[in-house]
């Protein structure tokens, strides 16, 4: 299947404007800029923190308030400040504060190693719905192995016991990585010791946006082996009692029979977006094929919520080596391969990954095993 033809910002003439977006907007992601001050190997969006091209693209504050105004208008209650690294933007606390001023619930994801005293003083005073941060390791050897910047290990303790010492809600996560694998055990134990019960990690690795080939390569490196990461997600024990608990969700016969060509089952665009730094606006953050995404520099957020995306949302596909693999896959709750993904791996959004694929069968085995025991 040829890219379906992407809808131009001027192709208004192309948007059913009688199909309407019918789900209402809880939520919206917001990247604030795709620089970051680190240059982790697996990473998906960062730009160098010097990019001065990427920084003059960054949506303004007043954008950002206008986008903010709009996404209020149609009942978004939580707002999640992204990036690449949100607080290299120098106006992070002007951002912060608007949106909380006008009733937004904001939570923000940071790498933790650029937290100051001004930072935890704004946080404390006015604190966020939570701060999630990233473990890239439990030491600085596997930690700057990963970021690749030296004295970003001390940088991020400091940051994280500044967050902590202060009371300040926050999440802690992982990333499993073949540079730091051979931690996790230690990984896993630090963030539980910070935070108990919001610790989580995730194993499975999508390519870049920019599809840079050379990065690419080197996320394709990090990724783990399918048994891998099967033997990863059964060590951690509250995980492993989810997923049986909901082992019916996992295996759903009656996909089999499914006769749908649909490229999107999955809910992007219901509830929720994601606004890149530059104004684009996706139905997810993944979702970056040029023919699902619009920019919010030239159309309204109402526009794109209620007219662009049920145009998304209806795209199909005639290529029947995915209508009759992933379409009709009992186990496609267990897989990361959707149109988002396929897009990052392939070019097209309608191609079938092997990898996902196993990883998909690899869960499967394991949990069927075990459920049946």
């Amino acid at each position: 299947m040829s890219e379906p033809k992407r809808i131009e910002i001027h192709d208004f003439a192309l948007w059913d404007k009688k199909k309407k977006q019918t789900h209402p907007l809880y939520s919206f992601d917001l990247e604030l800029t795709a620089r970051c001050n680190l240059n982790c190997r697996h990473c998906y969006i960062n730009l160098p923190a010097n990019d001065l091209q990427a920084k003059a693209a960054e949506l303004s504050l007043g954008e950002i308030e206008d986008i903010a105004n709009q996404a209020l208008d149609l009942g978004a209650m939580w707002v999640l400040l992204t990036g690449g690294e949100p607080l290299l933007r120098s106006d992070f606390a002007e951002i912060y504060m608007m949106l909380k001023r006008k009733g937004l619930l904001v939570s923000v994801f940071t790498n933790a190693t650029l937290i100051r005293d001004e930072h935890i003083t704004l946080f404390k005073k006015y604190p966020p719905r939570d701060i999630e941060v990233t473990i890239y390791g439990s030491r600085y050897e596997v930690y700057e192995a990963v970021t690749r910047m030296q004295g970003s290990f001390a940088a991020f303790q400091r940051g994280l016991n500044a967050l902590d010492d202060a009371g300040v809600k926050v999440r802690l996560k992982a990333m499993a990585l073949r540079s730091n694998l051979s931690d996790m055990d230690a990984i896993t134990a630090f963030g539980q010791h910070y935070t108990k019960d919001f610790y989580r990690f995730d194993p499975v690795l999508h390519l870049r946006y920019d599809r840079d080939p050379l990065r690419n390569t080197e996320i394709i490196s990090e990724r783990l082996t399918p048994e891998e990461i099967v033997r990863l997600e059964r060590s951690d024990q509250a995980r492993t009692d989810a997923m049986e608990k909901d082992h019916d969700d996992y295996f759903i016969d009656a996909y089999k029979h499914r006769v749908d060509n649909h490229l999107f089952h999955c809910g992007t665009g219901n509830g929720t977006f994601t606004v890149g730094y530059d104004g684009t606006f996706r139905l997810c953050s993944s979702l970056v094929a040029p023919s699902t995404t619009t920019n919010l520099r030239n159309v309204s957020l109402r526009e794109a919520w209620e007219d662009f995306v049920p145009i998304v949302r209806d795209m199909r596909t005639e290529n029947m080596e995915l209508l009759n693999t992933c379409g009709k896959c009992p186990i496609v709750n267990l897989c990361m391969n959707c149109p988002a993904h396929a897009y990052l791996e392939t070019g097209r959004m309608d191609a079938v990954i092997p990898y996902f694929c196993q990883v998909a069968h690899a869960r499967a085995e394991a949990l069927q095993s075990n459920y049946i025991q």
